[in-house]
């Protein structure tokens, strides 16, 4: 059965959460004990990061951090580290965590999202809005850069 869990409510998922990432995203695993351990103090709403785990397996995750690389830091923050294992896409998982963290993020007082990424049509599915073009660091070409807004609809 799915589980989606909000790492600080369970902090001792916060190492293999910090490994899973590393391994997914080719980022040092101290970028993340970093993040993960200012999301566990509590001292802020930003950052957070979101599982979903199947049967004590981390099947997908995603964060909340202020800037997902890139050069404009007047959109923030920004949803990142999106992933889903691949035996376990087309199952809504990926729904299901952005639903979570807008709720949360409205929650925690944080009413807009932006989210740099490479996928088309995607992210319109679950209310996410194009916005133009965004140069990540590094990059030779734009990535695509996403807003949500919440509002009191997107409550359960």
């Amino acid at each position: 059965m799915m589980e989606l869990i909000l790492l600080r409510d369970h902090p001792e998922l916060a190492a293999r959460a910090a490994d899973w990432f590393s391994e997914k995203w080719g980022i040092p695993r101290s970028a993340y004990e970093q993040s993960m351990a200012a999301c566990l103090s509590g001292s802020r709403a930003v950052p957070q990061w979101y599982l979903a785990m199947e049967d004590g397996r981390i099947v997908g995750g995603m964060g909340v951090i202020d800037n997902d690389f890139h050069h404009r830091p007047d959109l923030r923050p920004n949803v990142c580290a999106v992933f889903t294992e691949p035996a376990f896409r087309g199952q809504g998982i990926a729904g299901r965590l952005l639903a979570l963290v807008c709720r949360d993020m409205h929650k925690l007082g944080v009413h807009t999202l932006y989210l740099l990424t490479d996928h088309t049509g995607f992210y319109e599915r679950y209310g996410w809005s194009y916005l133009f073009p965004v140069l990540g660091d590094g990059e030779q070409t734009p990535s695509r850069m996403y807003m949500h807004l919440s509002s009191w609809e997107d409550q359960p």
